[in-house]
């Protein structure tokens, strides 16, 4: 990406190859969506002539591909070139500054958020933008402090694109991430957990206060979406634990009694998936030096994976025992091999390879499973072939 140049005369293509070479891209315009309920995001390079976007996500027919081009006076962008500064609408109509503004009236917005992404030099490179045309709740420190975590690291990778060449790098990426790891544990740590809390304490009151059966019910939705919600932030948690802090955290306890963990966790998901067969066979001793919390998150994740991938009409199977030592912990799924390129970077974090559109998720259970099994000093392996797939933990019992 060539910065600094004269405007008008960027190399908008090279621009656009350098954020799509930033792989967390994708993911960083799926999590927006997905969080705030908006429809379109992009991150958009804007010049003095020209509004290109580099990236997006369009999930309301907007129109627009990676390497479109909107009419640069006709952007809230624009302005913001300008003045540098966010510009956050919950709800156009309802806006005194923008409900007659020239852009919403054109595009039919509603709900609108932009975040300057500024480069190290100062320069101004574009912004992160999100739009869709119902009014979403999106003035807050929390939506605003994830934008400016997003923008601060997409500006971060820019600037690596640039430092290579000056073997500056690690020395700015050790600064960044320092940062990154202090704001994004605090915002979902903290700013996003007590407000879910306030909600889900808020639901569970409302289901006691009243016999109303409709609103019995959508107490029961808000109660289930926090529930989510709160699964969301935990694995965030623990993917900031593990990539940017010092590794995921476990509380050993000697005496731990882990078949009925384990056993626990299998209710869980056949209560999602009553007609799936699951075989199991257990040879465990009274207890085991380890985290039971862990070992059912990760357990969770591996089973929840077999039941996603695994052949609908065919049963998993799961051992468990101690052996020289070690516990291990199996989980074996009949099903299509898992493609070689996959393999390589299956435990890799927001790396889940070619999945359906019924199999959402961050991408992140793998990733956390592989960290629980480092923090016991253990390992997890996975081999794959036309028939099974099976995933195995062991861990040292002693």
């Amino acid at each position: 990406m060539k910065q600094n140049q004269t405007p008008g005369t960027e190399n908008i293509q090279a621009e656009i190859d350098a954020i799509n070479s930033i792989s967390a891209v994708p993911n960083i315009l799926q999590v927006i969506c997905r969080t705030t309920g908006m429809g379109f995001a992009a991150v958009a390079r804007v010049t003095e002539k020209k509004w290109v976007a580099c990236a997006l996500l369009d999930n309301i027919a907007f129109g627009l591909k990676p390497g479109g081009e909107l009419e640069l006076e006709s952007t809230i962008c624009n302005e913001i070139r300008d003045h540098h500064k966010p510009v956050v609408i919950d709800h156009v109509a309802k806006d005194p500054h923008f409900a007659k503004h020239h852009t919403p009236l054109q595009y039919g917005f509603q709900s609108y958020i932009s975040i300057p992404i500024m480069l190290k030099s100062g320069e101004f490179f574009g912004t992160l933008c999100a739009i869709d045309p119902e009014p979403h709740r999106l003035n807050t420190p929390e939506v605003i402090g994830m934008f400016n975590l997003f923008a601060d690291l997409i500006s971060f990778h820019l600037d690596s694109l640039e430092q290579v060449a000056a073997s500056q790098k690690n020395l700015v990426e050790e600064r960044l991430v320092a940062e990154l790891r202090e704001h994004f544990i605090a915002i979902l740590g903290h700013d996003l957990r007590n407000p879910l809390n306030a909600i889900l304490n808020s639901s569970q009151l409302l289901k006691r206060l009243t016999t109303d059966e409709r609103i019995l019910k959508i107490s029961d939705i808000i109660q289930n979406s926090s529930f989510r919600i709160n699964g969301l932030i935990e694995s965030m948690l623990d993917f900031a634990s593990g990539r940017l802090g010092d590794g995921i955290k476990i509380y050993r306890n000697e005496k731990e009694v882990v078949e009925p963990v384990l056993n626990e966790v299998i209710a869980e998901l056949k209560a999602n998936y009553p007609n799936r067969e699951i075989n199991t066979s257990f040879n465990l001793p009274e207890s085991i030096n380890c985290d039971g919390k862990r070992i059912a998150q990760l357990f969770s994740n591996l089973l929840g994976n077999a039941l996603t991938y695994g052949h609908p009409e065919e049963s998993i199977n799961v051992e468990a025992g101690v052996s020289g030592g070690q516990f291990y912990l199996s989980i074996a799924n009949k099903g299509e091999q898992i493609p070689e390129a996959s393999m390589e970077r299956l435990f890799e974090p927001f790396s889940r390879g070619e999945v359906k559109p019924s199999q959402k998720g961050l991408g992140l259970g793998l990733f956390i499973a592989s960290e629980i099994a480092k923090a016991h000093g253990g390992t997890l392996n996975v081999v794959s072939d036309n028939e099974e797939t099976c995933f195995t933990l062991k861990i040292p019992v002693g």
